[in-house]
């Protein structure tokens, strides 16, 4: 475990200005850079919340071919309170337990948020990448922050996705007529790998298939509580 890791999952933040200090250390580390390397095995993680704890899934998928492997799963208590902008303190430690519990280390996440679109350009996508050191990305419903244009109705049209001057995204559109998606890179890829491996990553819906399956295993879960 590297020193990084080890003391965020080992340290809670007791304040937001301890928290964002953090985040201010972490963001030195991102990394927008093409993909080394095709990934052979790609995780999509997701979050949900029960009472006092949270609940996070990890589900393994080939790339391309979108191979279901193997699905993973951690319950944790809740151990830091909903503030905007800092919601990678709320569920990073679920998650990164979930994608651990993994027999198979992915060559890369998506997540059910934000990459680098974010305020602080530290979404949930961006935070776990750096301190597990994969390339990761972010896939959001919604928008956080930017501006844009709608892209073209068909599957694959996609417009930029800019905040203060820059551009922090993609506005894709996954498959025809459907709402966007909000793709930002998180750590170790950019703009233009992130877009090709969502697009590769979707099958009859919307969502790319490892993020659908993660969201459909912590709703399971969340059932199957005692409360």
């Amino acid at each position: 475990m590297n020193d990084m890791l080890y003391f965020y999952i080992m340290k809670i933040p007791h304040n937001t200005e301890e928290a964002r200090n953090i985040q201010l250390r972490l963001r030195g580390k991102v990394k927008i850079v093409p993909l080394r390397k095709r990934p052979e095995f790609i995780a999509g993680v997701d979050a949900a919340f029960s009472e006092d704890k949270v609940i996070a899934a990890a589900c393994l998928y080939t790339y391309p071919e979108l191979m279901h492997v193997e699905d993973a799963y951690a319950i944790a208590d809740i151990t830091f309170p909903y503030i905007p902008g800092l919601l990678s303190f709320r569920e990073g430690p679920a998650i990164i337990k979930a994608i651990g519990n993994l027999n198979k280390k992915p060559d890369l996440i998506l997540f059910d948020g934000q990459g680098i679109a974010h305020p602080s350009g530290m979404g949930i996508a961006a935070h776990i990448g750096v301190l597990l050191n994969i390339p990761s990305i972010g896939c959001a419903k919604s928008r956080l922050v930017g501006d844009y244009s709608g892209p073209g109705n068909r599957k694959g049209r996609k417009t930029e996705l800019r905040y203060h001057h820059k551009i922090i995204g993609t506005v894709l559109r996954t498959r025809d007529n459907v709402k966007p998606l909000f793709i930002s890179p998180g750590h170790l890829i950019d703009m233009k790998d992130s877009v090709e491996v969502v697009l590769k990553c979707i099958g009859k819906y919307r969502v790319p298939e490892p993020i659908r399956s993660a969201d459909s295993l912590t709703g399971k879960l969340k059932k199957e509580m005692p409360y």
